[in-house]
């Protein structure tokens, strides 16, 4: 019994040995993958290149001109086209005549006016003479207080029918000037939607001219991905034919709002009703894109 305890008591002891050496052996691996782990959760080593791609925010978007840079040109007056004087993909000048509407009448009505303020004119000499006159019968006792008066209200009338035309004079000048049509800005002619001979409206389109060469791209950012769109982000434009070729940009503009979609997704599995973030996108370089067209923008994860 008693060789039996030893025998147990030795064979114990080396157990326990023999767990204390493996145990003892285990700490430097356990050491090494630590530190390893530790260097991953910092970034790796510095030394290595990380080969993950970069996460984006994909959307649609549209080439389109900046405020300003693009308007549609109206008739202020209705009448006969008389003259279009451009035509489309014309470059015009701010201040160029566009075309020109037809107001005879109203050339006619304003020479009338301007001969009625001369007709005026002759007619408020005489009465200052006449008023003139009776002030001095009057003093002198000669002529009455009526007659005085009388002409006092000959020379008010004219002075006020003086005041009248030249309000109406006024007028129509500034409805014939309405006639020429000019350019409020630098551009090229995009379209032309009237005629000449043809009758106008208040407010009849005639032309658009945009400034191609201030343009930006407006991406409809979907309403889930506002929180990962910054100012400042690099931005990769592509565009279908032309192939092989992208574009870079940067996120110049971010509303406070998002808005209804207007751009009809092409994959017909998208849903058309989603609300969107229009995000603004300048260029970093030329691009070769017509105004309207459809693109496809890539916002990178995080600033440049």
């Amino acid at each position: 019994m008693k060789r039996l305890l030893i025998l147990l008591a030795l064979v114990f002891g080396a157990i326990a040995l023999i767990c204390v050496a493996a145990w003892q052996l285990q700490i430097p691996a356990e050491r090494q993958r630590f530190n390893a782990s530790g260097r991953e959760s910092r970034g790796g080593d510095p030394s290595s290149t990380n080969t993950q791609p970069t996460s984006r925010v994909t959307a649609e978007g549209r080439l389109v001109a900046y405020p300003g840079a693009q308007v549609t040109i109206s008739t202020e007056i209705g009448g006969l086209i008389q003259r279009m004087l451009v035509e489309e993909k014309a470059p015009v000048t701010k201040g160029q005549l566009i075309a020109e509407i037809k107001v005879d009448e109203q050339k006619a009505a304003l020479a009338e006016a301007k001969a009625r303020i001369a007709e005026i004119d002759a007619e408020i000499r005489l009465d200052q003479l006449e008023l003139k006159r009776s002030k001095d019968l009057l003093d002198k006792s000669v002529a009455s207080r009526q007659e005085f008066d009388h002409a006092q209200r000959n020379f008010d009338v004219a002075t006020a029918q003086r005041q009248t035309a030249l309000a109406t004079v006024e007028r129509l000048e500034a409805t014939v000037a309405k006639s020429e049509v000019h350019s409020p800005i630098d551009g090229v002619v995009l379209n032309r939607y009237a005629h000449p001979g043809e009758m106008a409206d208040i407010g009849t389109r005639l032309v658009t001219v945009a400034d191609t060469n201030r343009v930006r791209i407006e991406a409809e950012v979907d309403e889930f991905d506002t929180g990962c769109v910054r100012v400042g982000q690099t931005v990769t434009v592509t565009a279908e034919g032309y192939s092989g070729q992208s574009w870079k940009g940067t996120v110049e503009e971010i509303p406070d709002a998002v808005s209804d979609k207007n751009l009809r997704p092409q994959d017909p599995g998208r849903p058309t009703d989603a609300r969107v973030l229009r995000v603004k996108i300048r260029f970093q370089e030329p691009i070769p894109v017509k105004l309207g067209q459809r693109v496809e923008v890539g916002i990178q994860d995080g600033l440049p």
